[in-house]
This record gives structure tokens, C-alpha cells and sequence, in this order.
């Protein structure tokens, strides 16, 4: 017998489909618009910028205000000095901060991205100094189809030049918050920069330049894992960026002096101003995405095209979902801002923030550890008594010279045969040998004892437990 040959063509199911997962990127243009909420996006600019730049100059105590001096392992926050041991305090305000992210959230959306995340402030600062060089958004896009003259040059190689010296400016001062940034400018005058804070300052400054310059709405979409949660959330009474649908379509193009209704068209003029306007280059007529960093720009051209159609505003507005299915006031929708879940958002958070504070109003500034000297356990001194040797560090977490007075209770008899007082600097960090002698007869064995340090006056006094031991 012979072998059945298959002679049908193959089917449409049986031909391979390449799929590509990578979509090339085409480059965004954004247009400059002006507006209330552009306006507010400038102003937290231009005061995140003026906090970031200027604080490391600024002096307390004849110091650095705020200073994370890794070196000497001592953080200096205006008048308040951490140590290693404090991370607490700083787990404390990193839960605070992502709290009070899922709290503005589940209230108004993603405000953090389009309005004071480092990302969008840099990015406007970089689109800023691109637009002084290369002009607005059409004369953008001329320049960048023109063959490379003179002109093109000029003014792509200001810019480049620009975009580099602000970001190094802006590795330089985030150094400036590790290193004292009147030392480290001395250093870059002089060109004396040790390897670490050479490093630091190109990478960060590296890191500014290409996420600002040139990936800018890729780090929104593809980098920032916010952007992928944020939907868990949101739910139908966050304030988000939205396009009414009922009230714009159908779109059209007409002239002012057209009647929408008689036409048979919605308010849309489809001038899609609200796409170029948009810094991730979305059309937020399509519906709520996660590209949407929520910046109101669209808001803002949409009003003012409004205004000219003499159309009422709020075509495109800040709402919520609820509000626009059921016509909800403004006032209606605030009202449901007190939902359950922002009410124990709201209630966690203030607890946290309550605890942190008091905890910190009620910090010692004083940090003791006793260690036993593993050298000598135990040794028999004059008449017979026992001695036990102890190194006990203090930390002076204030700027403050401290005189402290060293006291032992806990066996009968007890005493120091060391000096009782011990001098600290301002934020001094150190070691003192403490010898503690009990008289002869006591019971072998280890025996809890208590050292006790407090200042002349009393306001600080801290008491640490330790063991003495007795030999048999």
C-alpha cells in the first residue's frame, strides 16, 4: 500500500504569525499649555527644586542642617542626630510615605506621578530647556526632519550641553547631602574628588540626563511599577482624569458659529490638543489608562479651547466614575471622599505618624551599651574583693557637652573603683573601661547588677542591665 500524502494547501490556522513584543517607541512632542493645574504643576516644581537644591547649604549649629554623614555613621537633621541605631525612625517614615501614597491615591489618583514625582519635575525642567533651544512643539518637529547644518547643531549641541551641566549640578548636590557640599565644592574646584563621590556624581548626574533627556514617558510606562498597581487602588469614587463621553461625542470639526445639537455632534471639536498636550502621548477620550500620570494638562487645553468655542468647561475634568454615571455635583463626590477605606487609610496613618512623633519628642539623647570585657571575667583585687572589668560606648545623640555620672546598684556592697564621671563632646561616639568591685562573701555565680548614667541635673538619666560575675 502506499503512503497518504497530504496535498491540501495549508490553512489560515496553519501558517505561523510572527508576533513582535517590542512596539518601537515614537518620540513624544509634548505642546506647552497654560492653565490652573499646569500652574500648580510648576509651582511644586519650583518649590521641590528650591528644597532639593538649597538645603544642603544651608547651616545649623555651624554645620550642614541636613547631612547623612555615612563615614562617621551620624545623620544630622536640622537639630536632630541619628545614629545606626535609630533606623527605626527611618522605617517609621518610609511606612508613613507609602501610607500616605495609597491614601492620595484612593482620594485623587496618581497626584504623586503627575505632580511631584522626581520623574515628571525633571522631565519638565528638561523639556523647559529643550524648548529655550529648539523652540515650541511644531518647531521641534521641523528641526528634528532637517538635515544637519549649522543651525541643527547649534542648537542641539546648546542643549545637549544644558541637559549635562544640570545634570551634574544635580549628582553634584545629591552628593552634597552625604558629603558637606562646601568640602566636596572645594574638591571640584580643585579637582581632588575621591572615586566614591566621582562615581556618585556622574551616575546620578548620568541617571537625571537619560531619564529626563531621553526616556522621560518609558520610565512612566514601562519602569515604574506604580504605574501597574495603582489600579488596585482606585475604585469608582477616586478622583481621576476623565472625558465626558455623553457630553462630547459624536466629535467633529466646526466652526464656531455652528450649533453642536443641529449639526448632530457632541461639544469635541476633535482638535486633539488634549493628545499633544498629554507628556505620555495618550488620548484620554479613549477612556482611563495606566499611562495617565494624571496631570491635568489636558484638562487645561481643553478648558481654554472651550472658552473660545464659548462651550462650558469641564469637557475633560477631574472626576470620578460614580460622579459622572450618576451627574454627580462636585460637592457630591467630596462628600464621598469619607468612604471606609480612605477612613482607615486616614486612621492607620495617623497612629504611625502619632507614635513616630511621640517617640521622637521622647527620645533620650543619650545611647549606652555595656559590654563585658571577655578578657578578664573576674579578678581578685586588694582585701580580697572581686572585680569585674565592663567597656560601656556612649553616643551623645545631641550637640550638647554632657558631664554624666556613673552609679552601680544590685549587690550588697557594690561599688565602682573606676572614675564615676565621664565627659562628651557634642555628638561624640565613645568607649570607657568601668571597673565595679564587690566585697568578699558573695555567693558565686552571675548576679544581675544595674548601671545606672544621668546628668547632674537629672534630665537624662538611662539605666542599663549587665551581669557580675563571682568565680567559685
Amino acid at each position: 500500500m502506499g503512503t497518504a500524502v497530504n496535498t491540501k494547501s495549508p490553512t489560515p490556522s496553519d501558517e505561523e504569525v510572527e508576533v513582535s513584543l517590542y512596539a518601537a517607541r515614537k518620540k513624544i512632542y509634548p505642546r506647552a499649555v497654560t492653565g490652573v493645574f499646569t500652574r500648580w504643576r510648576w509651582a511644586l516644581v519650583w518649590l521641590t527644586q528650591l528644597v532639593f537644591y538649597g538645603l544642603p547649604w544651608l547651616m545649623w549649629n555651624d554645620r550642614q542642617a541636613v547631612l547623612f554623614n555615612l563615614e562617621a555613621r551620624r545623620f544630622y537633621i536640622f537639630g536632630l542626630v541619628l545614629y545606626p541605631q535609630d533606623f527605626i525612625y527611618l522605617t517609621g517614615i518610609l511606612v508613613i510615605s507609602a501610607l500616605s501614597l495609597f491614601l492620595f491615591t484612593a482620594i485623587a489618583g496618581r497626584l504623586w506621578c503627575g505632580y511631584a514625582c522626581p520623574q515628571t519635575v525633571y522631565t519638565e525642567i528638561y523639556l523647559w530647556i529643550e524648548k529655550l533651544f529648539e523652540g515650541d512643539r511644531s518647531a521641534r518637529m521641523r528641526l528634528d526632519q532637517q538635515p544637519w547644518n549649522l543651525n541643527k547643531i547649534a542648537r542641539k549641541g546648546g542643549k545637549q550641553l544644558a541637559w549635562i551641566l544640570f545634570g551634574l549640578w544635580t549628582g553634584f548636590t545629591f552628593v552634597g547631602y552625604f558629603t558637606p557640599i562646601r568640602e566636596l565644592s572645594q574638591a571640584v574646584l580643585t579637582w581632588d574628588l575621591g572615586p566614591w563621590q566621582t562615581f556618585w556624581i556622574f551616575f546620578y548626574g548620568f541617571a537625571t540626563y537619560g531619564n529626563a533627556g531621553y526616556m522621560r514617558e518609558q520610565v512612566c510606562k514601562y519602569m515604574c511599577p506604580y504605574a501597574r498597581f495603582q489600579s488596585a487602588m482606585f475604585d469608582k469614587d477616586t478622583m481621576i482624569v476623565t472625558y465626558d463621553s455623553r457630553r462630547g461625542e459624536p466629535r467633529g470639526a466646526r466652526k464656531r458659529s455652528v450649533d453642536p445639537k443641529t449639526a448632530g455632534l457632541g461639544d469635541c471639536v476633535d482638535c486633539t490638543l488634549c493628545v499633544q498636550v498629554c507628556p505620555t502621548g495618550i488620548d484620554i477620550r479613549n477612556g482611563l489608562q495606566y499611562e495617565c500620570i494624571g496631570c491635568g494638562a489636558c484638562v487645561d487645553v481643553c478648558d481654554d479651547v472651550m472658552d473660545k468655542m464659548g462651550y462650558p468647561r469641564g469637557l475633560i475634568k477631574y472626576s470620578t466614575q460614580n460622579g459622572m454615571a450618576q451627574g454627580w455635583t462636585r460637592a457630591q463626590m467630596i462628600r464621598r471622599v469619607f468612604r471606609p477605606r480612605v477612613l482607615v487609610y486616614s486612621a492607620i496613618l495617623l497612629t504611625i505618624a502619632s507614635a513616630l512623633a511621640v517617640s521622637l519628642w521622647l527620645r533620650v539623647p543619650l545611647k549606652v551599651d555595656v559590654i563585658r570585657d571577655r578578657a578578664a571575667l573576674a579578678r581578685m583585687v586588694e582585701m580580697g574583693r572581686i572585680e569585674n572589668v565592663y567597656r560601656v560606648q556612649f553616643m551623645n545623640a545631641s550637640e550638647v557637652e554632657r558631664t554624666l555620672t556613673i552609679t552601680v546598684e544590685g549587690l550588697p556592697g557594690v561599688e565602682l573603683s573606676s572614675d564615676p564621671s565621664v565627659h562628651l563632646l557634642p555628638a561624640e561616639v565613645r568607649s570607657v573601661p568601668v571597673r565595679i568591685q564587690v566585697p568578699p562573701g558573695i555567693q558565686p555565680g552571675s548576679h544581675s547588677i544595674v548601671l545606672g548614667f544621668h546628668t547632674p541635673d537629672g534630665a537624662i538619666a538611662v539605666k542599663e542591665k549587665t551581669t557580675f560575675v563571682v568565680p567559685r
